[in-house]
């Protein structure tokens, strides 16, 4: 049985559609991937220590500034405390609202410091998403030499205007407990 030249084309340009819905979708799937896929440094664990409200709102959750704890995963006995501001209201409780980039921090040495691998000047010690798609808050490390004093700065980022507002905190490598005080620039990679 032979199908008529019009319901053959109908045929056609239905599969056709569907093809390049198929494509549409598949190229949506690996952009959302690429988009949410996650750097090692954003597996970071991080602490929430606490939330206090800056502005209130009637009926959605206010503004907070919200005070976090890490430690650096590659530097034993420093711990970072970090604050960063949380947007309320219906845009931040659906997760739209653009995040400011004022970010403060502090570095100090809780302990005896001990480095479990040698890291570049610069390298990653925390990475999160600050908006949807473009804006990241990064806290990098670095080693001043001269001093045995590591250094830790945040800052956030934007592919196209990117961000000056900045934070840094210096921890001088003390000794703790008689324990030998390690050189911060026998771990820096050259």
């Amino acid at each position: 049985m032979r199908m008529s030249g019009d319901k053959e084309a109908t045929i056609m340009k239905i599969w056709s559609r569907r093809r390049d819905m198929a494509s549409v979708g598949l190229l949506f799937m690996v952009l959302a991937a690429l988009l949410f896929s996650s750097h090692p440094s954003d597996a970071q664990e991080r602490d929430l220590i606490f939330k206090k409200s800056t502005v209130w709102r009637a009926l959605t959750p206010n503004d907070k500034l919200a005070v976090y704890g890490i430690d650096d995963p590659a530097v034993e006995g420093i711990a970072c405390h970090y604050t960063l501001p949380e947007i309320g209201g219906v845009a931040g409780t659906i997760g739209v609202a653009e995040k400011v980039s004022d970010i403060s921090l502090s570095c100090r040495q809780i302990g005896p410091v001990s480095f479990k691998e040698k890291f570049e000047q610069g390298s990653e010690m925390l990475r999160e998403r600050r908006s949807l798609i473009f804006k990241r808050m990064h806290i990098v490390r670095g080693c001043d030499v001269k001093r045995n004093t590591m250094v830790y700065m945040v800052y956030s980022d934007r592919p196209i205007e990117g961000s000056p507002k900045n934070s840094t905190s210096s921890v001088p490598i003390e000794p703790w407990a008689g324990s030998e005080v390690q050189r911060c620039g026998d771990w820096v990679k050259q």
